[in-house]
C-alpha cells in the first residue's frame, strides 16, 4: 500500500547540517526502538502508537497520524486500510487476530515513523523505505535478543548452568519480566523518550476519553487516565507470564534448539496474550478483573508520562481523523 504521505525515496538533503540530521536519526531508532517492544496488539478498537512528535491513530477503516511540526502547527496524515489483514473476516478471528496484531504494529508503525521523522526533517528531506525498514529489522533483533536470547543464557546461568529443565524455563520467565522493567526504567531517562512517553500518555487518555463517552476536547481528555488495559507495555506482561507455560515443554532442549523454537513461537504466544488481554477487559469493572490487570496498568506508569495540552491536542487530532468518515487520501497541518 502506497499512500500520497508515506512514499519517499532513498535520499536525504545535503543542505541539511550533519549534527541536527544526527539528532533526528537518533529519535527515529528510538521511537523504533520503543515501538517494537511495547506497541499494542491491533483489535477493532480504536488504539495507536506514540511517534516522533505525534501519534498513530488505527481507525476501523482507515489510520491516521498527527504530528507537531517545529513550527508549531500540527500536520495530519490520513490513509485508507486496504490490505486483507485490515479488511478479511478471517483476521478478526480468535488467535488470528492476534498474529494480525504483530504485522500491523510493524506495518503501520513504519510507516508512521517515516512521515513523522519526515514532518521534523522537512519537506526537502526524504527518508527511504528501505533505510526505515533496515531500523525496523535491526530494532526487532534487538528486542528478541533482549527479551529471549538474554532471559535463556542467564536462565542457565543462575541455574547452575543446567540449562536443560522446567525450572530453568520458570526462572526465563522471571528475568524476562526483571528486564522489561529495567529496559523501561533506563530509557525513561533520556528526555526524547520521557517527550515519547508523553506522546503515549496522550493517546491513551484520548481514547479512554472516547470510550468513556466524554467530548473528545483538551479539557475533557485532560481529566482521564493515562494507562489503559489495551496498552502494548502491559500486553508484555501478560506475554512474559504467558511464555512461561507455552516454553516450559522446550525445557528439556539443548539451548540452540531451544532458542529457534522460541523464536518460532512468538506468534503463538502474542496469540494466546492478545486473546487474555481481550478477556481481562471485558472483566476490567469486576474485582477479579482489577487484581489481574493491575501488573498490566501498573507496568504502563514506567512507559508513559503525563502529557501537557499539546500533546493531547496533537492525539486529538490524530483520534479526529482516524474517526472521520471521509475516505480520501489527504494531508493537512493547521494549529489547534
Amino acid at each position: 500500500m502506497v499512500s500520497a504521505c508515506a512514499a519517499v525515496a532513498l535520499t536525504t538533503t545535503t543542505s541539511m547540517p550533519i549534527m541536527p540530521r544526527a539528532l533526528r536519526c537518533r529519535d527515529l531508532l528510538l521511537t523504533v526502538a520503543v515501538n517494537a517492544v511495547s506497541a499494542p496488539p491491533a483489535t477493532f478498537f480504536y488504539g495507536g502508537q506514540a511517534v516522533i512528535e505525534g501519534v498513530l491513530m488505527r481507525g476501523r477503516d482507515r489510520y491516521a497520524v498527527a504530528a507537531r511540526r517545529p513550527d508549531g502547527e500540527i500536520a495530519v496524515c490520513t490513509d485508507v486500510l486496504r490490505s486483507r489483514v485490515y479488511t478479511a473476516n478471517v483476521w478478526r478471528r480468535p488467535f488470528l487476530r492476534g498474529v494480525a496484531g504483530l504485522y500491523e504494529t510493524i506495518h503501520l508503525g513504519m510507516r508512521a515513523l517515516q512521515w513523522s521523522a519526515l514532518v521534523q526533517l522537512g519537506q526537502d528531506a526524504e527518508i527511504g523505505e528501505g533505510a526505515l525498514r533496515g531500523a525496523m529489522i535491526a530494532s526487532l533483533v534487538f528486542a528478541l535478543a533482549l527479551f529471549i536470547g538474554a532471559p535463556l543464557l542467564l536462565g542457565g546461568l543462575l541455574h547452575h548452568g543446567a540449562s536443560q529443565s522446567i525450572n530453568a524455563v520458570l526462572i526465563e520467565g522471571v528475568i524476562r519480566a526483571a528486564i522489561l522493567v529495567a529496559y523501561l526504567l533506563l530509557i525513561g531517562l533520556i528526555p526524547n523518550v520521557r517527550r515519547l512517553f508523553q506522546y503515549h500518555g496522550a493517546e491513551h487518555m484520548a481514547i479512554n476519553a472516547l470510550e468513556s463517552g466524554d467530548a473528545i476536547d483538551v479539557m475533557h481528555v485532560r481529566a482521564r487516565s493515562r494507562l489503559h488495559p489495551r496498552c502494548g507495555t502491559g500486553f508484555l506482561v501478560v506475554v512474559a507470564f504467558v511464555s512461561i507455560v507455552v516454553f516450559a515443554p522446550l525445557g528439556l532442549l539443548p539451548t540452540a534448539i531451544r532458542l529457534v523454537c522460541q523464536i518460532v513461537l512468538v506468534p503463538v504466544v502474542a496469540a494466546v496474550s492478545y486473546e487474555i488481554i481481550r478477556a481481562l477487559v471485558r472483566i476490567r469493572n469486576t474485582l477479579p478483573g482489577r487484581i489481574l490487570l493491575a501488573p498490566v496498568l501498573g507496568t504502563q506508569l514506567l512507559s508513559t508520562r503525563r502529557p501537557g495540552d499539546p500533546q493531547i491536542e496533537v492525539a486529538i487530532a490524530a483520534l479526529d481523523a482516524a474517526r472521520a468518515g471521509d475516505t480520501v487520501v489527504f494531508e493537512a497541518s493547521g494549529t489547534r
